[in-house]
């Protein structure tokens, strides 16, 4: 007699008489049984796979459905982080002083020169006359040939009282001068070269700034050779390459300078002369960097919104919601920045975006009225920086309220970094259940391997017993006979 309990079996032995036809069938069976189910015809691995989908099914969809929701909400927040940084970005030119102070400078002859401004400058016009460049010093010794020594002693060279002693051997030529002096350590603004003329090599000096006051000396010490102090003698003679300061007029009042580039005879203008001649100087306000920095405002704060308007949609039709649609970080942002902008500057003569033609549209964008900015910095550029940059200003508020949510620390790199933890855990989660899953497949395997060669073997006795029961009714129907 056979039990079954579970997936185990106990089969009783058959008579001597059948063993060579039980052993026939055993042998046979482990062939058949190299392949789960073959032997009973049991479809053992599909049975199997099923189980295991099914157990793991419920944990698998939790894994996903929580990997799915926290990926959508970080890509939502970095689309947001990504729009408030460039916000923030914008406000930085407007909190800059210099924005709102810019001038530009123009000389109506251009052959004359060119003009720069600083912050401190004025608008105005005035009439330039250039009378003469600054000119830089240079004198030029006589004729040397290229290898002939020209005495030893030591070369004093000075500009104003600032020196320099150039120690000269009996074997020094001209061109041996010429590098020690631009070599010496401490040389006051004195440059030597060579310049090698159809009477021979000369010593060519020049001083390295324009101006009286950068001309330079030359003396020989008294124990000098004859040859070097007669060199010493060349360089120290006035020739017509004397320095000279810069003489101009502005509106008729005299001005020297020692540079080409004049600073300082009109605040916050310097003007760098190329010719002499006369011309129109003229100095105006210029606006541009101010209206670029507010134009960039709005075009970053209409970035933002657009990107806060897809993050918080909601599609009806469809019933599709934006990742961060109800997000209370969202709502925070979006609450905090409309209280900035939403408010006036108190003590400013402006007080609010409107009067400077940055207003609000209904679908939310804001706009700029370039005219109405123009005219608002015309009148009070100070102001128009103060509403900006001021310590109650926008850009200063906004710049602040922002820092909360951008910066390392804040609220959005605090959750970003939360959901990154979170998703580390659901990987690790997810590698544990395969695990399982893979130690309760190969469970499974075994016990229903099991139950396949039972059946196989339940399946061979019982077809020995029909066969025998065949036979012997055979023998007994034809004895009856």
């Amino acid at each position: 007699m056979t039990t079954i309990s579970g997936l185990s079996s106990t089969t009783s032995p058959t008579s001597s008489s059948t063993g060579s036809s039980s052993s026939s069938s055993g042998s046979a069976g482990g062939a058949i049984l190299s392949s789960a189910g073959i032997g009973s015809g049991l479809d053992v691995n599909g049975i199997v796979t099923a189980l295991v989908n099914a157990k793991k099914s419920a944990p698998q969809t939790q894994i996903t459905n929580q990997q799915t929701q926290d990926n959508a909400i970080l890509a939502g927040l970095t689309s947001l982080q990504s729009g408030l940084t460039s916000l923030q970005a914008s406000l930085s030119k407007l909190t800059y002083t210099g924005t709102f102070q810019n001038f530009s400078a123009t000389l109506a002859d251009s052959t004359v020169g060119s003009a720069t401004t600083l912050s401190n400058a004025q608008p105005g016009s005035y009439a330039l006359v250039v009378n003469n460049l600054a000119t830089a010093q240079k004198r030029t010794s006589s004729a040397y040939g290229a290898t002939a020594a020209v005495g030893d002693g030591t070369l004093t060279l000075a500009v104003g009282s600032s020196s320099v002693d150039v120690a000269v051997t009996t074997t020094d030529t001209i061109s041996d001068i010429a590098a020690k002096i631009n070599a010496a350590s401490g040389n006051p603004g004195v440059q030597a070269t060579v310049v090698n003329g159809a009477n021979g090599a000369q010593l060519l000096l020049s001083s390295s700034k324009t101006g009286v006051a950068n001309g330079f000396s030359v003396t020989a010490s008294a124990t000098s050779s004859s040859g070097l102090a007669g060199l010493a003698t060349q360089l120290n003679t006035p020739g017509s390459n004397e320095a000279k300061d810069a003489s101009l007029s502005l509106d008729g009042i005299a001005i020297t300078s020692a540079s080409n580039s004049v600073s300082g005879a009109i605040d916050g203008v310097t003007i760098n002369l190329a010719a002499a001649g006369s011309t129109t100087l003229s100095v105006s306000r210029d606006n541009s960097a101010a209206t670029d920095a507010v134009q960039g405002f709005v075009d970053a704060y209409n970035s933002y919104q657009k990107t806060v308007g897809t993050l918080a949609s909601y599609d009806p039709s469809t019933k599709q919601a934006g990742i961060l649609l109800g997000d209370a970080t969202l709502s925070s942002v979006q609450r905090q920045i409309a209280s900035v902008l939403g408010s006036k500057v108190a003590g400013n003569s402006f007080g609010s975006l409107a009067v400077l033609g940055v207003t609000r549209q209904a679908d939310g964008s804001l706009a700029l009225d370039s005219s109405k900015l123009t005219a608002a910095l015309n009148s009070n550029p100070s102001a128009v920086q103060d509403l900006f940059a001021g310590t109650d200003g926008y850009a200063t508020r906004l710049n602040s309220a922002l820092d909360g949510f951008t910066t390392a620390g804040g609220v959005i790199p605090t959750r970003e970094q939360s959901l990154n933890d979170a998703l580390t855990k659901l990987t690790a989660q997810q590698t544990q259940l395969d695990q399982r899953m893979s130690v309760y497949q190969k469970q499974l395997l075994s016990q229903y391997n099991a139950l396949d060669t039972l059946m196989s073997q339940l399946n061979n006795t019982s077809s020995y017993l029909t066969s025998q029961l065949s036979a012997l009714e055979a023998t007994y129907t034809k004895s009856g006979k």
